[in-house]
């Protein structure tokens, strides 16, 4: 399998809420401690990237974030309005047709479109040249949406490519396709915690990725994988039924143990369900503490 530091663009997704943003900036992380120049493109309107390199805001415009990684948030309409300046190559018939309101909320109309912007425009800087012919960043991360969201976004270049007239858009629509489906050059990184709503969703995902859209998955990370106090036996023996009271000594000690039994049995659990799908796995350890650290953020990139 095609290492991920080899491959040009990598779609990260997965339940909200279950890391991803944090996985792409330690998977950067990591890809630019092997010299790799990485850029990391942010969807969504709420940007959390910026706390994790303690930069400024990350906007529109492509900022470094630390060394060799670059990042940038990529919004719908300007995405759109991008690549319209691209394919037109004129300022006043893009100013023409960009300008006008019916025009606009024709735009907003057209199922996929503002999603296709985004994914394209994250695509665009995977193959993006510089002027000496070689490529401008060696891996894209697309921090991409949450599961229904993000699998939306992936189906729209396939829908392009199945029912648009040829043209510039299904040009490259065809180009982004490929690359995607190609797993020497593509792959799609699922997040999820050790826990039952994300683990269903990540099953539901993956069937997703496999089955409708044949898209390689490139590594499954289980974030936030708490370390194991106890033996299988010591959490039958904790999780056994006894009547816990606040005022008999011992007792709160004793319920904080059980309360810890059940989360380990629930993590057990789900490892051993995500162990059944056929895929490159990581666990990621439970940060303790500022998650949004420098330190926090070396020790996860070391696990990559």
């Amino acid at each position: 399998m095609t290492p991920l530091d080899q491959r040009r663009f990598l779609f990260v997704t997965g339940k909200g809420g279950v890391g991803k943003t944090t996985v792409s900036a330690a998977l950067a992380t990591a890809l630019a401690g092997r010299n790799k120049r990485v850029l990391i493109a942010l969807s969504g309107a709420h940007e959390r990237l910026s706390a994790l390199f303690g930069v400024a805001p990350i906007g529109s415009t492509i900022v470094e974030v630390a060394p060799r990684v670059s990042a940038v948030h990529i919004s719908a309409e300007p995405a759109l309005r991008e690549y319209g300046a691209m394919i037109l190559r004129s300022q006043t018939v893009f100013d023409a047709v960009f300008g006008n309101k019916y025009v606009k909320s024709f735009f907003r109309g057209v199922p996929g479109l503002y999603d296709w912007a985004v994914l394209g425009k994250a695509w665009y800087h995977a193959v993006e040249k510089l002027p000496d012919g070689s490529p401008r960043f060696d891996v894209v991360l697309f921090d991409a949406p949450a599961t229904g969201h993000g699998l939306d976004m992936l189906r729209v270049p396939k829908v392009i490519v199945d029912i648009v007239p040829p043209g510039i858009l299904r040009r490259d629509a065809e180009r982004a396709w490929s690359m995607f489906k190609d797993p020497a050059r593509s792959g799609v990184v699922v997040v999820t915690l050790p826990e039952d709503m994300p683990v269903n969703e990540t099953f539901e995902l993956v069937e997703a990725l496999r089955g409708e859209l044949d898209l390689p998955l490139a590594l499954l990370v289980v974030n936030a994988v708490w370390p194991e106090l106890f033996s299988p036996d010591e959490r039958h023996a904790l999780l056994m039924d006894r009547d816990l009271r606040r005022d008999v000594a011992g007792d709160e000690a004793l319920a904080a143990g059980v309360r810890r039994a059940i989360r380990e049995r629930v993590q057990a659990e789900s490892l051993a369900r995500l162990a059944s799908i056929d895929a490159p796995k990581l666990r990621l350890p439970m940060v303790w503490g500022d998650a949004s650290s420098p330190e926090a953020l070396a020790e996860l990139a070391a696990k990559f």
